[in-house]
């Protein structure tokens, strides 16, 4: 073809360099005249080939008008045949047609069974559907909508109502998950208020199983939590054997108050699941199934915030607290049961994350709340509530250690509260006390004294009836306070999973705080309180040294309520004994501030002439003050006969030394300006009363003159004055051997000064008597030796 068209075109291309050249030329004329001898030419040959064929022409023309007879009568023949044969035909025509309506009707009839057949399981399963839906048994109704869209329909054909059909189950399948949302919503909004019930009656299970438990074995009771999943739980699990493929509801909850039972029912037994169960089917057959996890696990996290926030009074009352875990434990039990019969929509570390948030806020809240509480009782019931709330999460697999770590630190301040306690009835003892020896007259009543509080005296029990108890009631209460108190920290030490050791160390330390504090500061309310008498102290250290004896009682008897030897390697001891012995110093210091303060009273009494002449040949007698005092002495030692021995040489030494102290303060009192022989004489004479009492020995265990001792000091300042010894004194002065050691200088000087001014004031009269004014120059010549005595010294 390409060829063709290149030469065709090459022809074209000829004809027309031939046509311009012809026209450019002019010779227009000669090439007309050679086409037309070309035309001429072509003419003569046709008509020369048309003379060659003509006779054949001819004979072709006569043939065809013979044949054109022959067809005529052809034609009548046929003509006439098919007349005949259409006559013929038209009784088999009408037969044909007939047949044709009959088999038409019965393809039409065939192809109907045909369709009914695919059809009539489309709305039976639809009829099914309906029911399904009416009868509220959704998760087989979304299976029956799966088969009539995924195998019915589309055998059906395209008909109307398979449309309608195809139309509305999208709209069903919305309506079944709306509806099993909802049932879920109200299976949730029931949980969370039936919480606390489901939680009660788990705690009520894992407290029979304890009971159980401690009433099968006598052995210490483990933990629930080291039993498995096999131990308690196991009987409250009885009620988890839910179908997961329940058609029918049987109520969200049952809450129903039943009769009390001896067998507590499982906590799952109140609660249908079935709604979570449906739900999960009917979202994971939609596809959906993570779209219901995140719902559930969004829906539950937030109900955990709730449960978790405590009421603002919960720490009011034991019930408080009580509904607060049973919410908690309600929660956790659904969370766990939700966990072991479904398969993923909650998993281990979802719950494990729940239980780690609600442990938090658990330990906080309880922390808070405890800290207003100040009821002993309330503490003790509140912490038996938690390690029965920890046993039974423990029970179902919860770690709960920081419940028990959060219990030790509540035992800190149960032993506060308890110390607070012991402090009021301490208080309320000795306000109570008589502080007398308690008298028995019978048998019974010595025994039942001797029984309060460990007591042996041989002697006292060889003595008839009645008699009395050196002590007062003061001791055997206090005792049996110390072991109500020992007994009150062993019940909270209870349950708690610890050694005998740990226990033993527990009590230890918080009765030896009781001992330090809370009863050291009673002892020394007692002892400083006002208006207590010398008899009240000697009862008070009387007390005391019993109650230091009965230490190793008290330790003993904690040693056997723990089991545990008290000479165990790094056992806690008691510091009662250093308790008493303090509070018994505390009391002899008292005693002897006391004494001293009576003593002063008596002394203010005392109303000295500081001028008074010297006297006559008569004896001088004591001051009326000094001798009610020493009278006061005798009858204040006579008591002291069952103070320890120390205790009343000690009284009785401290009152003779203050007695002389006073005395010689008396002498160098800044307000006494003048000092005459006379009064040193009165002083003398009070001084040697008072030597007479203490040679007396109001106080049984002095050797020799020791209580003369006290006396000493003025003794010889007395002396040197009265006898007027100077000599000796200052000649002897710093010798070890000297009759005058205990006389100090300074105060021989002070007391000879305020004797010079007496001469001075009477040396108008003193000028006319010689031995006045040789008196003068002595006072003069000893004070200016004592000055360069002292300046000697000094230097």
């Amino acid at each position: 073809m390409n060829r063709i068209f290149c030469s065709s075109s090459y022809q074209q291309l000829f004809f027309l360099f031939v046509f311009r050249s012809v026209y450019d030329g002019q010779e227009h004329g000669l090439f007309m005249e050679k086409l037309d001898a070309r035309i001429r030419n072509h003419d003569r040959e046709i008509e020369k080939m048309c003379n060659h064929h003509f006779q054949g022409f001819v004979d072709s023309i006569t043939e065809l008008l013979k044949v054109r007879g022959e067809a005529q009568k052809l034609k009548s023949q046929v003509t006439e045949t098919n007349r005949h044969l259409q006559e013929n035909g038209k009784e088999l025509t009408t037969s044909m047609e007939e047949l044709r309506q009959c088999r038409v009707q019965q393809r039409n009839i065939a192809t109907t069974i045909d369709k009914l057949t695919h059809c009539l399981p489309v709305l039976e399963m639809y009829s099914r559907l309906q029911e399904q839906m009416k009868a509220k048994r959704y998760y087989p109704a979304l299976r029956t909508l799966e088969q009539l869209e995924q195998t019915c329909l589309p055998k059906a054909g395209q008909y109307r109502f398979c449309s309608i059909m195809a139309e509305n189950i999208p709209k069903l399948r919305i309506q079944i998950r709306d509806t099993a949302m909802s049932q879920l919503r109200d299976f949730l909004e029931s949980i969370r208020k039936h919480s606390d019930k489901i939680g009660e009656t788990a705690m009520k299970q894992a407290q029979l199983q304890r009971s159980l438990d401690s009433s099968v074995s006598p052995q210490p009771r483990v933990l629930l939590g080291r039993r498995g999943r096999k131990g308690a739980p196991a009987a409250i699990r009885a009620g988890m054997g839910v179908n997961s493929l329940s058609e029918h509801d049987t109520g969200i909850l049952d809450v129903e108050d039943e009769e009390e039972e001896d067998e507590v029912p499982g906590a799952q037994d109140l609660v249908d699941f079935s709604p979570v169960y449906r739900c999960l089917h009917i979202y994971t057959v939609l596809g959906l199934r993570d779209v219901f996890e995140n719902y559930y696990r969004k829906q539950r996290r937030k109900q955990a915030r709730l449960v978790l926030q405590p009421h603002s009074n919960m720490h009011e009352t034991l019930e408080g607290y009580r509904r607060y875990f049973n919410q908690i434990v309600g929660f956790f039990v659904v969370e766990d049961h939700v966990l072991h019969t479904t398969q993923g929509l909650v998993n281990r570390a979802y719950v494990e994350e729940l239980w780690e948030l609600a442990l938090s806020k658990i330990v906080a809240a309880l922390r808070t709340h405890s800290s207003y509480c100040d009821d002993p009782d309330l503490v003790l019931d509140l912490k038996n509530l938690i390690v029965l709330f920890a046993d039974t999460l423990q029970g179902y697999g919860f770690p709960v250690s920081q419940l028990f770590d959060m219990l030790l630190e509540i035992r800190e301040q149960y032993g506060e509260i308890l110390l607070k306690r012991w402090n009021i009835t301490f208080r309320q003892v000795i306000d109570q006390d008589n502080y007398s020896p308690i008298p028995v007259s019978t048998e019974k009543e010595y025994r039942q004294y001797t029984s309060q509080c460990p007591f042996q005296d041989p002697e006292l029990e060889k003595l008839p009836f009645p008699k009395k108890l050196p002590f007062s009631e003061f001791v055997p209460k206090v005792y049996c306070q110390l072991k109500e108190f020992i007994y009150a920290c062993l019940k909270y030490s209870e349950d708690l999973h610890l050694s005998s050791t740990e226990v033993d160390d527990m009590i230890r330390k918080s009765t030896n705080l009781l001992l330090t504090r809370t009863l050291s500061h009673c002892l020394q309310y007692a002892i400083k309180k006002k208006n207590v008498g010398l008899a009240e102290l000697v009862q008070v250290i009387i007390n005391t040294t019993h109650l230091e004896q009965s230490c190793h009682f008290l330790e003993e008897f904690i040693s056997n309520i723990t089991n545990v030897p008290p000479d165990t390697v790094n056992a806690t001891k008691l510091y009662g004994t250093s308790t008493f012995k303090d509070a018994r110093h505390a009391a002899e210091a008292e005693i002897y501030t006391s004494l001293n303060a009576k003593i002063d009273q008596f002394l203010q009494l005392a109303d000295y002439d500081w001028m008074a002449a010297v006297p006559g040949g008569e004896n001088l007698a004591a001051s009326d003050y000094l001798i009610d005092l020493i009278a006061f002495l005798k009858s204040t030692f006579s008591v002291f006969t069952n103070l320890p021995g120390k205790v009343a040489q000690t009284a009785c030494m401290s009152s003779c030394k203050h007695i002389s102290t006073s005395l010689m303060q008396l002498l160098l009192d800044p307000e006494v300006r003048q000092i005459s022989m006379g009064a040193l004489h009165q002083l003398d004479t009070d001084v040697k009363e008072c030597e007479s009492f203490a040679r007396a020995g109001p106080v049984a265990g002095f050797q020799g003159d020791t209580l003369l001792l006290a006396f000493s000091d003025l003794r010889q300042l007395l002396d040197l004055f009265t006898q007027w010894d100077w000599s000796t004194y200052l000649a002897d002065y710093g010798k070890p051997t000297c009759k005058y050691l205990r006389v100090n200088p300074h105060t021989a000087l002070a007391l000879l000064e305020k004797m010079k001014e007496t001469s001075r004031k009477n040396n108008v009269f003193a000028q006319f008597r010689k031995t006045d004014r040789d008196r003068q120059k002595l006072i003069d010549t000893v004070i200016k030796q004592l000055r360069n005595l002292i300046a000697q010294h000094h230097t």
